[in-house]
């Protein structure tokens, strides 16, 4: 008879999501888990940071472990598991959470962590795969009985060569590739730590795409914020109120910061030459200095200046050059949650989607089904709120997973249903299976964000990426 597996469980969580909710998840989770036939060393205790994280560790210590399974409680950064990854030759199975779309809070973000997580192991040659499951669904166990009977590790690559295209999609391509050519994007402030897919290299970027980045501090964007004439903000406000509604119940000391942030943006752009902006948006936007910077920058998107998040560089670019293929402005999103049965997924960010997004409100002058509204985790204004309007939509992500760069692309219908989760959000159903598009993002370790916009581009995409001498992976 063969000895029992020993499996390392670590339960993985971020303290600005719900973390009560968490740990009934956690909780649950390991209920579940006492379905396998197996050793479990660990427990159920959420770990927030490197120390909590290096203490629970200590419990593997002389252990010989054949797995590790991380329960992928909310979003976390991918820091402490790459952390864990570096310390343990045991293959890794990461534990995915869903989550009701009814509406509220983004409670957990779960499947984003995964994102995140996948990146960094796939760019360190780390063992893993992953299970997506509900805490109580006890398909888990059979999940997971099977990858333990398995050989984890990594797969060769989906990427494959550009694919013929028309003499329009070419021409189209080989415009775009021009003017970006000819550009130059602002990025305000380092990524976040533990965020590797924001990171990039300047020289090697303007070697793929010939776009040029500029750097300033978020020193810079406050003070040029705070410099904002009144007049400005005032202005801006009734363009807010314009597209959102009434404002009033908002913390209006936060609003005015908010609002000024779009003016400060501004000034940097301008003064720069800018075609786009990558800022490092939290925490310090709203620790220091006391605003959200949601709203601003889908200002600037429906200006035709590109705001992304997370000073993520490669997102900027990739909402340019979707935004000069569709001639409308895109959207940067999050992949957050998964349904692989009724293969839909929700694409959703805290409230930066250009309006143009949203639904008409239905009577027929223009207006949107849009409000305002504050950070689900920072408690802060102003963000846009509404769910994205249904259409044909093509996605897509100029990705340096893997250590090298391709140009994923996808297909897929916006489907009308109700809003998700707080922000701007909506629920994409894929052209391809579902669980073939989070199979995609895991082997491949693709980037947290991908970039949408209406209509089908797939065949100008397919033609930039050769144009560019880069491969191509399906979402």
């Amino acid at each position: 008879m063969s000895p029992r597996k020993r499996i390392g469980v670590l339960a993985l969580a971020r303290p600005t999501f719900d973390v009560p909710y968490a740990e009934e998840v956690a909780a649950a989770a390991m209920e579940t888990l006492a379905g396998l036939d197996v050793d479990l060393v660990g427990d159920a205790a959420l770990l927030f940071d490197a120390e909590t994280t290096e203490v629970a560790l200590e419990r593997f210590e002389g252990v010989d472990l054949d797995a590790l399974l991380l329960l992928q409680v909310s979003f976390t950064d991918s820091s402490m598991t790459e952390a864990i990854g570096a310390r343990f030759d045991a293959p890794i199975i990461i534990w995915t959470f869903p989550e009701a779309r009814v509406g509220g809070r983004l409670r957990l973000n779960s499947f984003c962590g995964l994102n995140l997580a996948a990146y960094a192991l796939i760019k360190a040659g780390s063992d893993f795969d992953y299970v997506h499951r509900y805490a109580h669904d006890e398909a888990a166990v059979g999940d997971i009985e099977r990858l333990l009977a398995a050989t984890i590790g990594q797969e060769p690559s989906r990427r494959r060569s550009a694919g013929a295209t028309s003499a329009g999609a070419r021409e189209t391509a080989a415009n775009v590739a021009s003017v970006l050519a000819d550009t130059t994007i602002g990025v305000i402030g380092d990524r976040p730590v533990g965020f590797d897919p924001c990171g990039y290299d300047p020289a090697t970027l303007l070697g793929v795409t010939g776009v040029t980045v500029e750097r300033k501090e978020l020193e810079d964007l406050f003070g040029s914020a705070a410099a904002t004439p009144v007049e400005i903000v005032s202005s801006t406000r009734k363009r807010a109120v314009d597209r959102l509604g009434d404002l009033d119940d908002l913390d209006q000391e936060a609003l005015d910061k908010s609002l000024s942030l779009y003016g400060g943006l501004k000034t940097l752009i301008d003064d720069g030459g800018w075609s786009g902006v990558a800022t490092r948006c939290w925490p310090e936007c709203f620790t220091d200095y006391g605003g959200a910077a949601c709203s601003p920058q889908s200002m600037l998107i429906d200006d035709g200046i590109p705001g992304t998040c997370e000073a993520d560089v490669y997102g900027n670019v990739t909402a340019l050059l979707l935004q000069h293929v569709a001639g409308e402005p895109s959207f940067v999103a999050d992949l957050v949650e998964m349904d692989t049965d009724g293969d839909t997924g929700v694409l959703w960010h805290c409230g930066l989607a250009p309006m143009h997004m949203a639904p008409d409100d239905g009577s027929g002058g223009g207006k949107k089904l849009a409000t305002g509204t504050i950070h689900s985790n920072r408690k802060l204004p102003l963000l846009n709120e509404f769910a994205l309007r249904p259409g044909r939509v093509t996605l897509c992500r100029l990705s340096q997973a893997g250590g090298a760069h391709s140009l994923v692309i996808g297909g897929g219908t916006m489907l009308d249903e109700p809003l998700a989760f707080s922000g701007t959000a909506g629920v994409v159903e894929f052209d391809r299976p579902a669980p073939d598009v989070v199979a995609t993002i895991a082997r491949e370790g693709l980037e947290h964000h991908f970039g949408i916009v209406y209509g089908d581009y797939r065949e100008e995409l397919e033609a930039l990426a050769a144009g560019w001498g880069i491969p191509v992976i399906d979402l």
